[in-house]
């Protein structure tokens, strides 16, 4: 296998596993935890303040402190992070699992639109250099965190 077969490989897979993540999240990628504008202005004045969004953490760190304590136990954090999964996955077979068995097939896993290699192949070369790769990971890291 050529260096440049190996990498479009790599690029075809992770740009698989993360069109699967954010696809499965129909609020996009970055979303999953965000509240809507109204319900983090809790006193219904219009805007959001400081002290609201203290309470939102604060709720969150509360959720996620099952026995109490005040700490975040590894296990509450790992418990916590199980459950995200969970949904996650639910989320995903929900919108892939065309055939409703509970698993994804190859064929039921989205495909890398050409588009996105095409772009990211700057020189037309048919596959991705260092750098082209580099930069469409870059790109990817931007739109993840944009959002």
């Amino acid at each position: 296998m050529t260096p440049k077969l190996f990498i479009a490989g790599i690029v075809v897979a992770a740009v698989s596993v993360t069109a699967i993540s954010v696809s499965a999240d129909e609020r996009g990628p970055g979303k999953r935890h965000k509240m809507s504008f109204s319900q983090l202005d809790t006193d219904g004045n219009g805007e959001v303040s400081k002290a609201e969004l203290e309470a939102r953490h604060a709720s969150r760190f509360t959720d996620s402190d099952t026995d109490g304590d005040g700490i975040l136990s590894r296990e509450e954090m790992l418990a916590k992070s199980q459950e995200r999964a969970e949904k996650r996955i639910d989320r995903v077979l929900e919108r892939f699992d065309t055939n409703k068995d509970g698993s994804l097939s190859q064929d039921e896993m989205p495909k890398m639109p050409d588009d996105v290699f095409d772009r990211a192949d700057t020189d037309n070369s048919g596959g991705l250099t260092e750098e082209e790769f580099a930069q469409l990971r870059q790109h990817g890291k931007k739109r993840k965190h944009k959002n």
